[in-house]
C-alpha cells in the first residue's frame, strides 16, 4: 500500500479522480468530497486539496524506508522478492523525516476533531514516525503489535526473525476525548474479554494476494483484509469516511466498502490504481444490519437504580445476591441497598461486600427471575428500551 512520494519543489500537483476521470487542481468543498474514489497524485498535495476536518478515520501504510542494500538471497542463493521499489528509497533520514512531517501535517488538517489515525510501520521507520506525530500534536492512544502467523525467516541467521509490525493509533490532539472506539462490540466479539493491543494475523497470501498475468505479486506489501477489518471495526461507524493516503492495491477501500463505510484513496501508480479499482468493484457490501455498531453503554441515557424500583421491575424487599450467592443485600424502597446496618448505592454496597474499593453494581448484583439468576442490569436495559421507543 505504500507508493506515494512528495513531488519535487516547484512542481504543481494535479489530482485526478480515477473513477470519473475528472481532473482537479483546486481545493474541494465539503459537498465535493470525493467519496469512494481513488485520486491519482501526490498524497500530501491531494490531502491539501481536500476540505479541512472532513474525514473520520485515516489508515496510513507509508514507505518504511527499509534501506536495503543489494539483493536479498536465501541460503540456497535463490532471490527473495523483497521491497526494492523506488518509492521506498530515500537519500537520507532527513529526507524521510521531511516527507513524513509533510504528509502527517496534511493528514492532521483533514481529520475531524474526533477522528483518529492508524500508521503502520516496522523498526526501520515507526520510531521516527511516532516522534514526528508527537511533535505535530497528535496524541498516541496505543501502539498495536501485528504479530504475523507466517513471517519471513531471517535467512542470514544474524538477527531475530522480524515477526511483527507496529501500528500507532492516535487522536488528533490530547483534547480529543470523543473519538470512536467500539469497546463493547470488540469485547463481545472477543468472548467478553477486553480486546488487546497484540493482534495475530497471517500475511496476505493465497487468493487474497493480487498477482499480475505472470503470477508476480502486484504489490510487495499488500496488507491482509483481516487487519484492516479490525482497524475499521475498532474505530469507525457505518457511514464514516476513511482516508488512505497510500492506497496501493486498495485493501482499505475493499474492506471499507464491505463494512458499509466510505473511503477516499490516494495513489500515484497507475498499475496499483487499476488493480485496486477492479478489486473494489467486485466487493459486495454487507447488509446494513450486519455492520451496524452496537450502542455503547456510555452513550446511553443514565438510569438510576431507583428508577428500576419505581418501575416495579425489582420490588422493594427483594434480596439481591452475587452470581455465586456469596453476598446478599436487601433492596429498599428508595433504591438503596442494605447490607446489615449499612445502607448505600448498589455500587457502594457491592464494593463493601467484597472488600474492594469499587464495584459495578449493575453487573455484580443479581435477582431471581423464573427460577434463575439474572443481573439487575437487565432491568436497566428494559427501561432504556422503553425510553428509545418513546423517543421514536
Amino acid at each position: 500500500m505504500r507508493s506515494i512520494r512528495a513531488v519535487p519543489t516547484g512542481e504543481k500537483p494535479q489530482i485526478q479522480v480515477v473513477r470519473t476521470g475528472i481532473s482537479a487542481a483546486r481545493s474541494l468543498s465539503v459537498n465535493e468530497l470525493p467519496l469512494n474514489q481513488i485520486l491519482r497524485g501526490d498524497c500530501t498535495a491531494s490531502m491539501n486539496d481536500l476540505p479541512a476536518k472532513s474525514v473520520d478515520l485515516i489508515f496510513a501504510d507509508p514507505p518504511y524506508n527499509l534501506q536495503l542494500e543489494g539483493g536479498l538471497t536465501r541460503p540456497d542463493q535463490s532471490h527473495v522478492d523483497a521491497v526494492d521499489d523506488d518509492w521506498d528509497k530515500f537519500a537520507s533520514f532527513k529526507d524521510y523525516d521531511t516527507f513524513t512531517r509533510d504528509w502527517l501535517s496534511a493528514a492532521r488538517r483533514v481529520m475531524k476533531d474526533n477522528a483518529t489515525i492508524f500508521v503502520i510501520g516496522s523498526y526501520h521507520n515507526i520510531f521516527r514516525v511516532g516522534a514526528i506525530m508527537q511533535d505535530l500534536g497528535f496524541w498516541i492512544l496505543n501502539d498495536i503489535v501485528w504479530r504475523k502467523a507466517n513471517p519471513m525467516p531471517n535467512f542470514r541467521g544474524r538477527r531475530f526473525t522480524n515477526a511483527h509490525e507496529t501500528m500507532i493509533w492516535a487522536s488528533k490532539s490530547a483534547a480529543a476525548k470523543s473519538y470512536t472506539f467500539n469497546y463493547e462490540a470488540l469485547k463481545a466479539g472477543n468472548d467478553d474479554a477486553q480486546a488487546r493491543s497484540d493482534w495475530y494475523f497471517p500475511l496476505c497470501t493465497g487468493a487474497e494476494r493480487l498477482k499480475d498475468a505472470a503470477g508476480r505479486k502486484t504489490h510487495p506489501t499488500q496488507k491482509p483484509e483481516s487487519l484492516l477489518a479490525r482497524v475499521i471495526l475498532s474505530a469507525s461507524h457505518a457511514g464514516d469516511t476513511i482516508l488512505d493516503p497510500f492506497f496501493g492495491t486498495g485493501t482499505t477501500g475493499a474492506v471499507a466498502k464491505k463494512l458499509g463505510r466510505h473511503f477516499i484513496g490516494l495513489e500515484r501508480d497507475e498499475t496499483y490504481i487499476a488493480a485496486a479499482q477492479a478489486r473494489i468493484d467486485a466487493v459486495t457490501p454487507l447488509a446494513a444490519a450486519v455492520v451496524a455498531a452496537a450502542p455503547a453503554k456510555r452513550s446511553e441515557p443514565r438510569v438510576a437504580f431507583s428508577a428500576v424500583v419505581e418501575a416495579g421491575l425489582i420490588a422493594p424487599g427483594t434480596l439481591l445476591v452475587d452470581e455465586k450467592r456469596r453476598h446478599k443485600a436487601l433492596v429498599r424502597a428508595d433504591g438503596t441497598l442494605a447490607l446489615g446496618q449499612i445502607i448505600g448505592s448498589i455500587h457502594k454496597i457491592g464494593a463493601l461486600a467484597q472488600g474492594l474499593p469499587a464495584c459495578n453494581g449493575w453487573t455484580f448484583w443479581h435477582h431471581e427471575v423464573n427460577g434463575r439468576l439474572v443481573p439487575i442490569d437487565d432491568a436497566r436495559s428494559t427501561i432504556r428500551t422503553t425510553m428509545r421507543e418513546a423517543a421514536e
